[in-house]
């Protein structure tokens, strides 16, 4: 396969479905090799799989992100097997129940804290030094339009994801003249598996919520995630983008 990143490793993290899934197809179209890590270990091999039958290079290797050993490994595997680390995404997030912030589940606030917030650190953390060492890469961490507006009954969310923001920002000034890249993307509600498990009134309000009047598709967000890691974004350092179908314009 031919393309902007061939030549290139990628890690993607929560590449098993969704927005992971579509942004792993998209670099391995361009080219690239991937490491396809996520926690569930039969979604990351079918994925990978995928990819290889596709014709690119591909790996699965299972990934608890809220662990630091466990990102530090795939970091090191992604290196190990592909020969360097280019490119990474730093993507897998959860979801927690919608309940206000008074009466918010502490055990709900810690488990995405550390999977939506404390994940995206710990990618930084190893794949930074990596990257740097090398003069060269981009890092795309998964905001959300939550990383810019509140959203009544998801108070962990919406601190995560502001918090990727702030993180993102602050890596960017302190590795911007070591050659590495880093930028966050906010998208706005997407059409993935897991929101098509809420019911059809929840659904049709979160529609609703966008001036566009439908949700997004993971494909767009991996459009915008390949271009912020091409050349292509070459001048583009410690900044935020939403594909959000005019979500936050309101």
């Amino acid at each position: 396969m031919g393309g902007e990143f061939e030549g290139m490793a990628a890690l993607v993290t929560g590449a098993a479905s969704g927005i992971g899934l579509a942004v792993a197809r998209r670099l391995a179209q361009a080219g690239a090799s991937v490491l396809v890590a996520d926690y569930d270990e039969d979604g990351a091999q079918l994925a990978a799989g995928e990819l290889e039958t596709a014709g690119a290079r591909a790996e699965a290797l299972v990934v608890d992100v809220t662990e630091p050993d466990s990102v530090r490994e795939a970091v090191r595997f992604t290196t190990e097997t592909f020969g360097s680390l280019d490119l990474a995404v730093n993507n897998a997030g959860v979801y927690g129940p919608s309940i206000p912030t008074g009466q918010y589940e502490i055990t709900a606030w810690d488990r995405i804290i550390a999977t939506n917030l404390s994940g995206v650190f710990y990618g930084l953390r190893y794949q930074l030094p990596v990257m740097s060492a090398a003069g060269r890469g981009a890092i795309v961490n998964m905001s959300s339009v939550l990383g810019t507006n509140g959203f009544a009954g998801s108070p962990a969310e919406s601190a995560a994801k502001h918090g990727i923001i702030g993180l993102t920002k602050t890596a960017a000034l302190e590795y911007a003249d070591k050659g590495v890249r880093i930028n966050a993307v906010g998208p706005g509600f997407i059409d993935t598996p897991l929101l098509r498990e809420t019911d059809n009134p929840m659904r049709e309000r979160l529609v609703s919520l966008h001036p566009q009047g439908r949700l997004g598709t993971a494909e767009e967000v991996a459009e915008l995630t390949a271009f912020l890691l091409s050349d292509r974004a070459s001048f583009i350092q410690g900044s935020y983008h939403l594909a959000d179908g005019g979500y936050a314009a309101q």
